[in-house]
């Protein structure tokens, strides 16, 4: 097992994980179904939605299961697969230099993730600290779509609970 702890700084709200052969996640995919997963996805990677623009915690598990899941410690949650055909997984922030950031060496192939937000309504007034945490879990898995397990609703915001089935 792999259990990883970044602080990366998500400019522009935004955090990636994507295969080293790949060219990460653009802005295009961001559709409406991303905006309400928090998570914008192609082939070989994904970027998360963050709820601030400073320096955040995020964690990142590599397990041959799927880790035990309590949804009540979770704001929100979602599910899907990439593939990984480099065998590397880089993880950055959004404007990261590519050179420094993190390279996971993974075994080659499909990987099953679940990404994992809480405690998003803690931040402070002027949005640039807070204890939002993130926790990123990926094992060796087959092709899924997108699934939001559960959906976070912006405090006084409407509650957007029916889940998304595709990608």
């Amino acid at each position: 097992m792999t259990d990883l702890q970044f602080d990366l700084f998500p400019d522009y709200f935004q955090f990636h994980a994507f295969d080293a052969q790949s060219n990460g996640v653009d802005g295009a995919a961001w559709s409406e179904t991303a905006v309400y997963a928090r998570v914008a996805l192609n082939a070989h990677g994904f970027a998360v939605s963050t709820a601030r623009n400073m320096d955040v915690p995020v964690r990142l598990v590599v397990s041959d299961t799927p880790p035990t899941l309590d949804l009540a410690l979770w704001d929100h949650v979602v599910e899907f697969s990439i593939e990984v055909p480099s065998g590397q997984l880089i993880v950055a922030g959004c404007t990261d230099d590519l050179a420094d950031a993190e390279q996971i060496s993974l075994e080659r192939g499909c990987y099953a993730v679940r990404v994992l937000q809480a405690n998003l309504a803690t931040l402070s007034e002027d949005g640039l600290d807070g204890e939002d945490h993130y926790r990123v879990e990926l094992w060796k898995g087959h092709n899924t779509l997108l699934k939001v397990l559960k959906q976070y609703s912006e405090p006084g915001g409407s509650d957007a609970s029916a889940p998304y089935g595709s990608q």
